[in-house]
């Protein structure tokens, strides 16, 4: 009985100091070099101009205006999560579905008729996969350098203004490549549609 006690406080002993150690230590040091170092990313990347907020260059946003840039697909959720105040929260994820199921077709379908119901002169064949098919997360805040360049006519004709002003907004938006080689080009959605609005960030 003497060695089973023994066991058991040295085990209580060793979970106590590895989570003061994992859970209090190393989360502190962790929060406080972030807030040191990133402030802006490790407080959620928000824009925030004139004391309004706008959103994080992190999570992507729901554009549907025909004169906005368009994100990646969202399954938007205003039903699980409400506020303190009773109104309903937006929660967005991953749609779940297998890509070769009838569901995941029906999904897509209705993604290129809502492209084509926006621009009449939407080429369907030519669309970017990013805009018609959902992100892993179902957040993601970018999209493709060719998904953006897909709806510069659209835009354009729309706010009345150029194709160059369009692909000019886009181009002081796109994200290049980490370190120049890894992954592809981007264009944030959030931070060109405020430019477009002509809200300077």
């Amino acid at each position: 009985m003497k060695t089973i006690g023994k066991s058991i406080v040295k085990s209580m002993t060793a979970l106590l100091i590895f989570m003061l150690l994992c859970g209090v230590i190393y989360t502190g040091i962790v929060t406080l070099a972030a807030q040191i170092a990133f402030p802006y990313q490790s407080n959620g990347s928000i824009i925030t101009v004139d004391e309004s907020t706008y959103g994080s260059e992190l999570i992507g946003q729901d554009f549907t205006g025909e004169g906005y840039l368009w994100g990646r697909m969202m399954k938007v959720d205003t039903f699980t999560y409400v506020a303190s105040d009773g109104s309903a929260l937006m929660y967005a994820g991953p749609l779940n579905l297998s890509p070769v199921s009838s569901q995941y077709a029906a999904v897509v379908a209705a993604r290129v008729s809502e492209i084509k119901d926006a621009d009449a002169n939407a080429d369907s064949a030519s669309i970017p996969a990013d805009l018609i098919t959902c992100s892993g997360s179902g957040l993601d805040p970018y999209i493709s350098v060719q998904a953006a360049e897909y709806q510069v006519e659209r835009i354009a004709r729309v706010r009345g203004i150029s194709a160059d002003a369009v692909e000019q907004i886009i181009r002081a938006h796109t994200v290049s490549k980490l370190f120049g080689f890894v992954g592809e080009d981007v264009v944030n959605v959030l931070k060109v549609n405020l430019a477009l609005d002509g809200i300077s960030q």
